[in-house]
Protein backbone atom coordinates (compact mmCIF):
# COMPACT_ATOMS: atom_id res chain seq x y z
CA UNK A 1 0.00 0.00 0.00
CA UNK A 2 1.21 3.79 -0.52
CA UNK A 3 2.42 5.01 2.47
CA UNK A 4 2.49 8.70 3.01
CA UNK A 5 4.64 10.33 5.93
CA UNK A 6 3.48 13.19 8.28
CA UNK A 7 5.57 15.78 9.49
CA UNK A 8 5.68 16.68 12.77
CA UNK A 9 8.02 20.21 13.83
CA UNK A 10 8.54 19.53 17.90
CA UNK A 11 11.64 21.71 19.66
CA UNK A 12 14.87 19.98 18.78
CA UNK A 13 13.44 17.68 16.46
CA UNK A 14 11.39 16.32 13.52
CA UNK A 15 9.04 13.56 13.72
CA UNK A 16 7.96 11.37 11.48
CA UNK A 17 5.10 9.93 11.34
CA UNK A 18 4.07 6.96 9.03
CA UNK A 19 0.88 6.35 8.23
CA UNK A 20 -0.96 3.55 6.57
CA UNK A 21 0.03 0.11 4.57
CA UNK A 22 2.32 -2.89 5.96
CA UNK A 23 5.10 -0.53 6.25
CA UNK A 24 4.43 1.05 9.77
CA UNK A 25 6.61 -0.73 12.32
CA UNK A 26 5.05 -1.63 15.92
CA UNK A 27 7.71 -2.80 18.21
CA UNK A 28 7.05 -6.56 20.01
CA UNK A 29 4.37 -6.67 22.72
CA UNK A 30 6.24 -7.74 25.83
CA UNK A 31 4.39 -7.15 29.38
CA UNK A 32 0.58 -6.92 29.55
CA UNK A 33 -0.20 -7.84 26.08
CA UNK A 34 0.69 -11.28 23.37
CA UNK A 35 4.54 -11.67 23.30
CA UNK A 36 5.71 -10.93 19.72
CA UNK A 37 7.62 -13.91 17.75
CA UNK A 38 11.51 -13.80 17.81
CA UNK A 39 12.73 -14.56 14.50
CA UNK A 40 12.79 -17.81 13.53
CA UNK A 41 10.14 -19.04 16.42
CA UNK A 42 6.69 -19.73 15.47
CA UNK A 43 3.62 -17.63 17.19
CA UNK A 44 1.17 -20.10 18.47
CA UNK A 45 -2.55 -19.78 17.59
CA UNK A 46 -4.87 -20.90 21.18
CA UNK A 47 -4.27 -24.71 20.11
CA UNK A 48 -2.41 -27.01 22.09
CA UNK A 49 0.64 -28.61 20.03
CA UNK A 50 1.79 -31.57 21.84
CA UNK A 51 4.95 -33.13 21.07
CA UNK A 52 5.06 -35.91 18.40
CA UNK A 53 2.17 -34.51 16.74
CA UNK A 54 1.50 -34.75 13.01
CA UNK A 55 1.80 -31.67 11.78
CA UNK A 56 1.57 -30.36 8.11
CA UNK A 57 2.56 -26.71 6.56
CA UNK A 58 0.66 -24.25 4.09
CA UNK A 59 2.14 -21.65 2.69
CA UNK A 60 0.08 -18.64 1.41
CA UNK A 61 0.84 -15.58 -0.27
CA UNK A 62 -2.45 -13.00 -0.33
CA UNK A 63 -1.24 -9.17 -0.25
CA UNK A 64 -0.08 -7.61 2.62
CA UNK A 65 1.03 -10.30 4.90
CA UNK A 66 -0.62 -8.83 8.24
CA UNK A 67 -4.37 -9.17 7.24
CA UNK A 68 -3.59 -12.93 5.31
CA UNK A 69 -2.65 -14.19 8.99
CA UNK A 70 -5.88 -13.03 10.51
CA UNK A 71 -7.50 -14.91 8.28
CA UNK A 72 -5.76 -18.52 9.50
CA UNK A 73 -4.66 -17.06 13.17
CA UNK A 74 -6.96 -19.43 15.78
CA UNK A 75 -8.89 -21.17 12.86
CA UNK A 76 -9.88 -24.95 14.32
CA UNK A 77 -6.97 -27.18 13.52
CA UNK A 78 -4.24 -24.55 13.02
CA UNK A 79 -1.72 -24.88 15.67
CA UNK A 80 0.59 -21.89 14.77
CA UNK A 81 1.18 -18.95 12.19
CA UNK A 82 3.69 -16.84 11.06
CA UNK A 83 4.35 -14.03 8.55
CA UNK A 84 7.14 -14.04 6.88
CA UNK A 85 8.77 -13.71 2.81
CA UNK A 86 9.00 -16.68 0.04
CA UNK A 87 9.57 -17.08 -3.78
CA UNK A 88 12.34 -14.80 -4.18
CA UNK A 89 16.20 -14.50 -4.79
CA UNK A 90 17.63 -13.15 -1.68
CA UNK A 91 19.02 -14.91 1.24
CA UNK A 92 17.64 -13.62 4.22
CA UNK A 93 15.38 -10.54 3.09
CA UNK A 94 14.47 -7.78 4.92
CA UNK A 95 11.29 -5.98 4.80
CA UNK A 96 12.84 -2.95 3.57
CA UNK A 97 14.68 -5.03 0.82
CA UNK A 98 11.45 -6.57 -0.04
CA UNK A 99 9.31 -3.37 -0.19
CA UNK A 100 12.01 -2.33 -3.14
CA UNK A 101 10.77 -5.01 -5.49
CA UNK A 102 14.05 -6.02 -6.13
CA UNK A 103 14.39 -9.41 -4.46
CA UNK A 104 11.01 -11.13 -5.85
CA UNK A 105 10.11 -12.03 -2.55
CA UNK A 106 6.11 -12.20 -1.85
CA UNK A 107 4.50 -11.29 1.72
CA UNK A 108 3.17 -14.59 2.81
CA UNK A 109 1.66 -16.03 5.89
CA UNK A 110 2.83 -19.94 7.20
CA UNK A 111 -0.04 -22.07 8.67
CA UNK A 112 0.99 -25.11 10.42
CA UNK A 113 -1.96 -27.14 11.10
CA UNK A 114 -3.56 -30.70 12.15
CA UNK A 115 -4.53 -32.50 8.85
CA UNK A 116 -6.71 -34.55 10.99
CA UNK A 117 -8.85 -31.16 12.07
CA UNK A 118 -8.42 -29.38 9.58
CA UNK A 119 -7.52 -30.31 5.71
CA UNK A 120 -5.21 -28.21 3.40
CA UNK A 121 -8.46 -28.04 1.11
CA UNK A 122 -10.28 -26.35 3.71
CA UNK A 123 -7.03 -23.91 4.11
CA UNK A 124 -7.22 -23.51 0.02
CA UNK A 125 -10.86 -22.61 0.54
CA UNK A 126 -9.87 -19.65 3.02
CA UNK A 127 -7.19 -18.97 0.49
CA UNK A 128 -9.21 -18.33 -2.58
CA UNK A 129 -12.14 -16.67 -0.84
CA UNK A 130 -10.08 -14.07 1.25
CA UNK A 131 -8.31 -12.46 -1.58
CA UNK A 132 -8.51 -11.28 -4.99
CA UNK A 133 -5.88 -13.81 -6.85
CA UNK A 134 -6.61 -11.84 -10.40
CA UNK A 135 -5.05 -8.69 -9.89
CA UNK A 136 -1.40 -9.68 -10.58
CA UNK A 137 1.05 -7.64 -8.88
CA UNK A 138 -1.16 -6.14 -6.42
CA UNK A 139 -3.61 -6.39 -4.13
CA UNK A 140 -6.29 -3.67 -3.60
CA UNK A 141 -4.44 -0.67 -2.89
CA UNK A 142 -1.10 -2.89 -2.09
CA UNK A 143 1.13 -2.87 -5.33
CA UNK A 144 3.56 -4.53 -6.48
CA UNK A 145 5.37 -7.67 -6.64
CA UNK A 146 5.73 -8.79 -2.88
CA UNK A 147 2.28 -7.97 -2.61
CA UNK A 148 1.01 -11.02 -5.26
CA UNK A 149 -1.18 -14.02 -4.69
CA UNK A 150 0.72 -17.27 -4.51
CA UNK A 151 0.81 -20.90 -2.88
CA UNK A 152 4.13 -22.93 -2.11
CA UNK A 153 3.59 -26.24 -1.81
CA UNK A 154 5.36 -28.92 0.01
CA UNK A 155 4.85 -32.52 -1.46
CA UNK A 156 2.65 -33.45 -4.64
CA UNK A 157 -0.46 -33.56 -2.62
CA UNK A 158 -0.43 -30.46 -1.97
CA UNK A 159 0.53 -29.25 -5.42
CA UNK A 160 -2.19 -31.35 -6.90
CA UNK A 161 -4.64 -29.76 -4.51
CA UNK A 162 -3.76 -26.44 -5.23
CA UNK A 163 -3.76 -26.52 -8.79
CA UNK A 164 -7.14 -28.34 -8.91
CA UNK A 165 -8.51 -26.10 -6.41
CA UNK A 166 -7.38 -23.10 -8.67
CA UNK A 167 -9.31 -24.38 -11.30
CA UNK A 168 -12.33 -25.09 -9.92
CA UNK A 169 -12.58 -21.55 -8.39
CA UNK A 170 -11.38 -20.21 -11.84
CA UNK A 171 -14.43 -21.44 -13.34
CA UNK A 172 -16.75 -19.96 -10.13
CA UNK A 173 -14.91 -16.70 -11.25
CA UNK A 174 -15.47 -16.57 -14.99
CA UNK A 175 -19.08 -17.38 -14.08
CA UNK A 176 -19.21 -13.98 -12.17
CA UNK A 177 -17.50 -11.95 -14.82
CA UNK A 178 -14.34 -12.01 -13.25
CA UNK A 179 -10.69 -12.44 -14.67
CA UNK A 180 -8.20 -14.85 -15.08
CA UNK A 181 -6.12 -16.01 -11.64
CA UNK A 182 -2.89 -15.14 -11.49
CA UNK A 183 -1.76 -16.97 -8.44
CA UNK A 184 1.59 -18.25 -8.22
CA UNK A 185 1.60 -22.32 -7.51
CA UNK A 186 5.07 -23.76 -7.14
CA UNK A 187 6.83 -26.04 -4.82
CA UNK A 188 8.41 -24.10 -1.65
CA UNK A 189 11.89 -22.81 -1.70
CA UNK A 190 13.73 -21.37 1.50
CA UNK A 191 11.02 -19.28 3.95
CA UNK A 192 12.08 -16.70 6.10
CA UNK A 193 10.66 -14.95 9.28
CA UNK A 194 9.65 -11.33 9.09
CA UNK A 195 11.07 -9.36 11.68
CA UNK A 196 9.07 -9.56 15.04
CA UNK A 197 6.87 -6.18 14.86
CA UNK A 198 5.11 -7.69 11.93
CA UNK A 199 4.29 -11.10 13.57
CA UNK A 200 0.33 -11.37 14.74
CA UNK A 201 0.09 -7.92 13.85
CA UNK A 202 -3.78 -7.81 13.42
CA UNK A 203 -4.42 -9.94 16.48
CA UNK A 204 -2.22 -7.63 18.58
CA UNK A 205 -3.88 -4.47 16.79
CA UNK A 206 -7.25 -4.78 15.72
CA UNK A 207 -7.70 -1.35 15.06
CA UNK A 208 -4.69 -1.40 12.88
CA UNK A 209 -4.10 -2.06 8.88
CA UNK A 210 -5.98 -5.13 8.11
CA UNK A 211 -8.15 -4.77 4.87
CA UNK A 212 -8.38 -8.05 2.71
CA UNK A 213 -11.16 -8.57 0.64
CA UNK A 214 -11.99 -10.98 -1.78
CA UNK A 215 -14.07 -11.11 -4.55
CA UNK A 216 -17.23 -12.10 -2.97
CA UNK A 217 -17.24 -15.44 -4.97
CA UNK A 218 -17.81 -18.37 -2.41
CA UNK A 219 -15.80 -21.59 -3.64
CA UNK A 220 -17.12 -24.32 -5.43
CA UNK A 221 -19.23 -26.29 -2.58
CA UNK A 222 -18.76 -29.64 -4.38
CA UNK A 223 -14.95 -29.07 -4.35
CA UNK A 224 -14.85 -28.11 -0.61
Amino acid sequence: MKVSTLLVMVPGAVLALVLGACSRKEPPVREGGMMAARPGKMMSAPTEMKPGMATETAVFGMGCFWGAEEHFYGRPGVLATSVGYAGGTTEHPTYEQVSSHTTRHAEIVKVVFDPSKVSYQQLLQIFWEQHDPTQGDRQGNDIGDSYRSAIYTFSAAQLNAALATRDAYQAALAKAGHGKITTEIAPAGPVYDAEPYHQQYCIRNPEGYCGHGGTGVSFPMAQR
